[in-house]
């Protein structure tokens, strides 16, 4: 992986300022961040927990893959760290940090990171409700990486 990207699968407690200080250097103008929350509501349904499950071998090479696209798509330093386990209701799931030369880039780099994630990364959510019920979410199709 280029010294431009930094990724991780974390069980502990994500520090997203740890992230935009990865991606900050005197050459890129703008750094974006986008931090991914659990919600409390999710189709009229009240969320205390939100537990996250990977096929960890793949979704470490996944995020990677993800990571050194939109590096080499947007001229961007990206950091992304995705949490697995059981998380409550305002922890972050997912950080997503880009520095570029210009603002557009850093934005449009961590928009296309967070939008691989859904669409390609082996991780899947299931959502645990007040009521004591739990759902498993659709998540990503299963390919194999780029």
């Amino acid at each position: 992986m280029s010294s431009s990207v930094r990724t991780a699968l974390r069980r502990e407690k994500l520090e997203p300022a740890a992230l935009e200080v990865f991606v900050a250097a005197p050459e890129r103008g703008a750094t974006a961040a986008f931090v991914g929350l659990v919600r409390d509501l999710h189709d009229g349904r009240r969320v205390v927990a939100v537990s996250y499950d990977a096929f960890e071998p793949l979704a470490v090479r996944v995020l990677g893959a993800i990571a050194a696209e939109a590096s080499e798509r947007f001229g961007a330093c990206v950091a992304v760290e995705h949490r697995i386990g059981k998380l409550s209701v305002g922890d972050a799931s997912v950080a997503i940090a880009a520095g570029t030369p210009h603002r557009a880039e850093a934005f449009d780099a961590c928009r296309y990171v967070i939008e691989e994630i859904k669409r390609r990364l082996p991780v899947w959510k299931r959502e645990h409700y007040v009521d004591g019920d739990s759902a498993w979410l659709s998540g990503c199709a299963l390919t194999p990486p780029r």
